[in-house]
């Protein structure tokens, strides 16, 4: 079922690190209801500024406000480019979902360039999805990068990376996670 555009904000879909594959859940979003993935240059030895200017310019190319759905590294780029952009104000609200911890000392030399990592309170809306049994970010550091964020948490128990090999299909929870998004300015944590 396709979202219809004239009723719902536009999705900006951000993948992480090495990009989302076919099974993963955005790219199912991009099938079933006409999201944007916003592409990269270089999934795999990715530069935080290009990445931030790659976010900014489709962020102003929308006829309308967006939502932002980020996995992994995507949510990295979500709170550094809110940091630094004076367009935050087009973006209704931001689903994080499974936020590495980029202080790990065994993070990949690829990723090096985006420690530390940006923690300032995000200017819209967000929920930040997290697993029990994360291999890349405990639970506590996810909930950490959700208060820094100003984000409201989300276990989604023990379901790994929250991605294509956790299972989850097109992942309908966390699509009303991201519906909700424009409704719940003002929640706290």
């Amino acid at each position: 079922m396709n979202t219809n555009p004239a009723t719902h904000p536009p999705v900006l879909l951000l993948p992480g690190w090495q990009n989302s594959g076919p099974g993963h859940w955005q790219t199912l979003w991009e099938t079933l209801h006409g999201d944007t993935r916003v592409p990269q240059a270089d999934w795999f030895w990715p530069r935080r500024g290009d990445w931030m200017a790659q976010l900014e310019n489709a962020v102003i190319a929308s006829p309308q406000p967006v939502l932002l759905a980020a996995h992994s590294l995507g949510c990295h780029l979500v709170a550094a480019w809110a940091a630094h952009s004076q367009h935050t104000r087009r973006v209704l609200g931001a689903l994080v979902v499974a936020p590495p911890d980029l202080l790990r000392a065994d993070l990949p030399p690829q990723l090096a360039s985006w420690a530390p990592p940006v923690r300032q309170r995000l200017p819209f809306p967000a929920r930040l999805a997290f697993s029990s049994n994360d291999a890349y970010a405990s639970a506590a550091a996810s909930l950490a990068m959700a208060a820094d964020w100003g984000a409201r948490a989300a276990d989604a128990g023990p379901a790994g990376h929250l991605n294509a090999d956790s299972g989850l299909n097109d992942w309908p929870l966390a699509r009303r996670w991201l519906a909700e998004l424009p409704t719940s300015v003002g929640i706290q944590p």
